[in-house]
C-alpha cells in the first residue's frame, strides 16, 4: 500500500469516526497554534500567494458570482446598523487618508455623471 494510499484509508476512518463538532475543534486549535507561531507577514506573504495563484486560475466571472453571494449572504447576516458603522469607519478613514483636492475631484466627478445621466435621460 503507497503512502498516498494509506493516508487516504485514515481519512476515510477519522471522517467516519468522527462528527463535525470534532473538525471545528480541531481546526480551531490548529489555528490557535499557527497564529501564535506566526506573525503579521506570513499572513501577508500566504495571502499574497494564494491571492497570485487564484486569479491565474479564474476568470471575472468567478469574481463577479463569488462577490454577489458575499454580499448576499452579508445582507442576511447583518442589520442596517452594521452597514451604518461600516459606512461610518469608512468615511472616517477616507477622510484621514486623503485631503481637500481629493474630495473636489471625486465631486466634479460625480457632478459630470450626473449632468450625463440626466442629459441621457431627457433625450430618451
Amino acid at each position: 500500500m503507497s503512502r498516498q494510499q494509506a493516508g487516504e484509508k485514515g481519512g476515510k476512518a477519522t471522517a467516519r469516526n468522527h462528527d463535525q463538532e470534532f473538525f471545528e475543534e480541531i481546526g480551531q486549535k490548529g489555528g490557535e497554534a499557527t497564529s501564535r507561531n506566526h506573525d503579521q507577514e506570513f499572513y501577508q506573504e500566504i495571502g499574497q500567494k494564494g491571492g497570485e495563484q487564484t486569479s491565474k486560475n479564474h476568470d471575472q466571472e468567478f469574481y463577479e458570482e463569488i462577490g454577489r453571494k458575499g454580499g448576499e449572504t452579508t445582507s442576511q447576516n447583518h442589520d442596517q446598523d452594521f452597514y451604518e458603522e461600516i459606512g461610518r469607519k469608512g468615511g472616517e478613514a477616507t477622510s484621514r487618508n486623503h485631503d481637500q483636492e481629493f474630495y473636489e475631484e471625486i465631486g466634479e466627478k460625480g457632478g459630470k455623471a450626473r449632468s450625463r445621466s440626466r442629459d441621457n435621460n431627457n433625450n430618451n
